[in-house]
């Protein structure tokens, strides 16, 4: 299916030609009309469910997809096999009868680091007999986290489709498979000679799909899925392919695997490569990796472009737990073989696992520096994703019952982008009823006072402001990076010297006898003095850091600039009330009664007037002043979006660079955003902003160049 410019143009201005068609029609003229709609039907699905750049919008799709529905149904025997709406079958499936594949579909040989895969290189060149000095090209492509499929089409039909199952017989589950708009009803085979053929693909879900789905069961009461392969896999042996449909699956193509002609002749040789027999897959239509494939022309470059997928598979829109590494040559790959197990000329480079089973041992609870209470599961020690995880947060009490959570289960755990751990769900179908039920604490870990949770927050928390736990967190809060950024003064330091019994309030961070810190175990002379450096460094703050550093409920850093803008000295804010902060623009009734419940605390006014004794600035300095932006900067006035990857500069820097040159950084694509600076992979918000037309859309390098030449 390969469609030039002029063909497409046609087709479109075709779409709109028949967007205008009312009424009935007589059985000749219905059958002109239905042959033209089905090719703009298909048309549409390629650009959608193949390329994801779809050329009409959802309700001129539907509208010209209706039409079909109605002609047929007003002439049903004009209703062809490969109809857009013989995709989906009323016919529920009770049973899935195993059928024989045409060749078998065999598992892979896994590697797991860059000597297997040398080994693997080194076993292809004996087999084919190379020198070992030769270079073997190879193609390599995602492997796709999914459900392994087998497509036949015959006569150009796509006449059955099967499950895996056990590589010789899988189970048939044609007419689901006939629901994903991503797998052709027909495909023009016939053009290159082959009557029929076989192709192996993976159907898989979109992450984000699997996320609404997920989100969907969870407020209809089901279980969630633990991961895209689940959804997929599960979707594929549904008894009612209207249910598949709403699922969301996609399919992959990435082998042919048997082409015959009319004679049963063996047309796999008509290729070259492997790569070949792909790209012919693309041109009729099918998906197929692309920008994720390459061809490499020796172990090398597969190593390097394995090694690339494994840091930013994150990134990517489908679920993939490794690479595979397949001989391009088909010559090559017929000298190499089989094992009765996998080819010998195809290897899975298996990506370190993102998702492992342990167990939960206990739960203990960590009290935040605002006495929020914070659940911790301590697992059996399991390697993910390249770290050992033995400490989960779990939130908060209605994670822990949304999951049903117990002593003793044994839970899913995953660690996704290489980020904080999370149990996904716990594995009922293993309890033996030895488990034990997790029961909140109704007073604090630290203090014993009574834990209180306000109403529209999911947090318990200790509302007693001198629970030891509370103090310690604050100081650890107070010299971190967005606070008052006193380097070198971590959390280890802070307990240390707390448990040393030279820190009990914040206060006491200025005092510290530096002698003492030199004669710790594991500091000396030069640590004391850095430290002192940078506390003396601290001191001279603006007022907006040491606002941020009170660990007041609510105030972040943004409103503290706000707030550090409007007064001279910050006790002056003890005799605000809470419509004088409201009056604010962006600050809002939480935070004003949260700042005037500090306040008018006589110990916090006391522990401020003990900071300026020592030293720290409590006055508004010139950093504390909004930064003004001239009418002459290229983006005054305007506002800015970004969306996708950026490869020049991080999205907080862009950011940076859009607020200086005068712009307006907001989150959401609406009739209100002036620029959208699109980088790789941009997706629903690129769509949404080019379907308004009113929305200026630039690269990232056109951004950079507009703010440069101004």
């Amino acid at each position: 299916m390969t469609y030039t410019k002029e063909n497409q143009r046609q087709l479109f201005d075709l779409s709109k030609k028949l967007l205008d068609e009312k009424g009935d029609l007589a059985e000749g003229a219905a059958k002109k009309q239905l042959a033209d709609l089905r090719k703009v039907i298909i048309y549409h699905e390629w650009r959608y469910y193949v390329l994801n750049q779809p050329v009409v919008s959802d309700f001129e799709y539907d509208t010209l997809f209706k039409r079909i529905e109605a002609l047929e149904a007003q002439y049903p025997k004009l209703i062809t096999p490969d109809s857009p709406t013989q995709r989906v079958s009323n016919d529920l499936t009770e049973t899935f009868p195993s059928v024989e594949h045409l060749v078998p579909m065999l598992s892979l040989a896994n590697s797991y680091n860059r000597e297997d895969l040398n080994d693997f290189d080194t076993q292809i060149k004996k087999l084919a007999g190379l020198d070992e000095n030769a270079a073997v090209e190879y193609c390599v492509e995602p492997k796709y986290d999914g459900g392994s499929i087998a497509l036949v089409y015959e006569d150009d039909l796509l006449v059955r489709a099967a499950t895996r199952g056990n590589g010789a017989l899988g189970e048939e589950i044609t007419n689901n498979m006939k629901a994903l708009r991503s797998v052709p009803m027909r495909a023009a085979f016939s053009k290159k000679g082959m009557k029929k053929v076989e192709l192996r693909g993976e159907a898989l879900i979109r992450k984000d799909i699997f996320d609404k789905v997920n989100k969907q069961r969870e407020k209809d009461g089901q279980s969630v899925f633990a991961n895209p392969r689940n959804a997929a896999t599960g979707g594929l042996r549904m008894k009612d392919p209207k249910e598949v449909a709403k699922r969301g699956l996609e399919a992959f193509l990435y082998q042919l695997g048997y082409a015959v002609d009319g004679d049963g002749k063996d047309l796999l040789n008509v290729f070259k490569t492997h790569d070949d027999g792909i790209e012919m897959l693309s041109d009729l239509g099918f998906k197929v990796p692309t920008d994720q494939r390459k061809v490499c022309k020796n172990i090398d470059e597969v190593v390097a472009f394995c090694k690339q997928w494994e840091q930013k598979r994150d990134k990517y829109e489908y679920e993939i737990d490794g690479m595979v590494i397949k001989v391009n040559s088909l010559a090559l790959q017929d000298k190499c073989g089989y094992t009765s197990h996998h080819p010998r000329w195809a290897i899975a480079y298996k990506f370190k696992a993102k998702q492992a089973t342990s167990k939960l041992i206990n739960v203990e609870y960590q009290i935040g520096k605002i006495g929020s209470i914070t659940p911790v599961a301590k697992l059996e020690p399991v390697q993910l994703a390249g770290v050992t995880v033995s400490s989960v947060s779990l939130h908060n009490e209605e994670f822990i019952t949304s999951k049903d959570l117990r002593i003793g289960d044994t839970v899913l755990v995953e660690r996704a982008g290489d980020v904080i751990p999370y149990i996904v769900k716990a594995m009922d179908e293993l309890r033996d009823g030895a488990e034990q039920a997790i029961v909140f604490p109704s007073s604090c870990p630290s203090c014993s006072s009574t834990l209180v949770k306000a109403e529209n927050e999911a947090a318990w928390r200790c509302e007693n402001y001198a629970c030891e736990a509370q103090v310690v967190q604050r100081m650890i809060h107070h010299v971190s990076k967005d606070a008052m950024d006193i380097d070198g003064f971590g959390k280890s330091y802070v307990e240390r010297f707390h448990e040393e019994g030279w820190l009990k309030t914040i206060a006491d961070i200025y005092r510290l006898d530096y002698d003492k810190i030199a004669s710790l175990e594991g500091f000396g002379k030069r640590s004391a003095t850095n430290l002192e450096k940078a506390i003396t460094k601290a001191k001279s703050n603006p007022l907006h850091r040491l606002l941020y550093s009170l660990s007041v409920h609510h105030l972040g850093k943004k409103v503290s600039k706000l707030l550090a803008a409007e007064i001279q000295h910050v006790l002056e804010l003890k005799d605000w009330k809470e419509e004088d902060f409201t009056l604010i623009k962006d600050v809002g009734p939480t935070v004003a009664k949260n700042v005037t419940a500090f306040f008018d605390n006589p110990d916090n006014v006391a522990l401020l007037n003990e900071m300026e004794e020592l030293g720290v600035n409590v006055k508004q300095t010139s950093d504390d002043l909004p930064k003004m932006v001239s009418e002459d900067a290229p983006l005054f006035g305007k506002t800015i979006l970004f969306t996708g990857s950026l490869s020049l500069m991080g999205r907080k820097e862009a950011q940076e660079k859009a607020a200086a040159a005068g712009a307006k950084n907001i989150s959401a694509v609406s009739s209100k955003l002036n620029i959208l600076v699109a980088g790789e992979k941009a997706g629903s918000k690129l769509k949404k902003a080019q379907a308004l037309g009113t929305v200026e859309i630039l690269t990232e390098q056109e951004f950079v160049d507009l703010i440069s030449e101004n």
